[in-house]
């Protein structure tokens, strides 16, 4: 993928407990962290990231086992993601950030407001994981048992070269269709072995064969102390549309954007209209200044 961007953002490399992490990251101005999905990279935010540079600094990591970063065998649970993120922002001097998060990264960004809300300005979930049980069925196939032993049939190696003729192709007769690119992007990088049992990992750390396991639902009250914006495609057939508005109606004070003829990538699909909402709400938001004292008495009220 380097190649399709240039030297735009190039990818640089942290080391986090002894694993690479790398990243992307431009711009000036205040923090925004854009976690990708599952088979993502950080390479899915380069064309909101060209539009946020001028006024925030963007960084965007590639996950453990994901993209250019490393891919041990070790724990892809959601709470180490968030975990793995505060360190990372920490190694860079990084003290408070607007946390992005688009599918599976809109799951750790729930988790990294919860978890550290002394270093989150801002939650704002694209298309997110982690609010309901329904999810595409291909995603849940992915989680039976020996998933990773089929997985080479459905996304055998050869295939891997024609991404970039495809793409090509389709540029060439004036076709650009992000949603299909991304698609085959996440789908070219399953041809390798590493990252097919790095995403059968994280798959299954969120998804069984019923839908999504992990829910943020009991937890998102807390999310009262942080301006939050929910923004999802109302065409996306992978997470339903449903899980923005059940969101909106649980995060008090959230603001919740639609966006007509868009899927499940709104910021590779539409960037200009991603970006302008998500600047329209960082103008219009005060960062979160909550203290120990408000987050007790909001558990203290969650429990009642």
């Amino acid at each position: 993928m380097g190649s399709m961007h240039g030297d735009e953002f190039p990818v640089e490399r942290v080391s986090v407990h002894g694993y690479d992490v790398a990243f992307r990251r431009g711009g000036d101005g205040p923090v925004l962290l854009l976690l990708h999905g599952i088979a993502g990279s950080s390479g899915t935010w380069i064309p909101a990231m060209r539009l946020l540079q001028a006024d925030y600094t963007v960084v965007a990591p590639d996950f453990l086992g994901h993209g250019r970063s490393a891919k041990p065998l070790g724990d892809y649970s959601l709470g180490n993601h968030a975990s793995g993120m505060r360190d990372f922002l920490q190694l860079l001097g990084i003290d408070r950030v607007t946390v992005v998060g688009q599918s599976f990264g809109g799951g750790v960004a729930m988790q990294f407001a919860y978890q550290f809300p002394e270093l989150c300005e801002r939650l704002v979930l694209v298309d997110a994981g982690g609010l309901g049980r329904e999810v595409s069925w291909i995603l849940r196939l992915c989680t039976l048992p020996a998933a990773e032993y089929v997985m080479p049939l459905l996304f055998p190696s050869f295939v891997s070269g024609w991404g970039d003729a495809v793409s090509g192709f389709l540029r060439d007769r004036g076709i650009r269709h992000a949603r299909a690119a991304e698609m085959w992007r996440s789908y070219r990088s399953l041809t390798e072995a590493e990252n097919r049992r790095a995403f059968v990992r994280t798959m299954r750390a969120v998804i069984d064969p019923g839908g999504q396991s992990v829910s943020a639902r009991d937890r998102l009250y807390l999310a009262a102390h942080v301006p939050t914006l929910i923004v999802w495609g109302d065409r996306d057939k992978i997470i339903p549309l449903t899980h923005a508005f059940e969101a909106h109606e649980l995060i008090p004070e959230s603001r919740l954007e639609v966006l007509e003829g868009v899927g499940h990538f709104p910021h590779v699909e539409d960037p200009e209209r991603f970006v302008a909402v998500l600047a329209d709400f960082m103008r219009t938001t005060e960062p979160s200044a909550a203290t120990p004292d408000q987050l007790r008495e909001l558990l203290r009220r969650g429990a009642r």
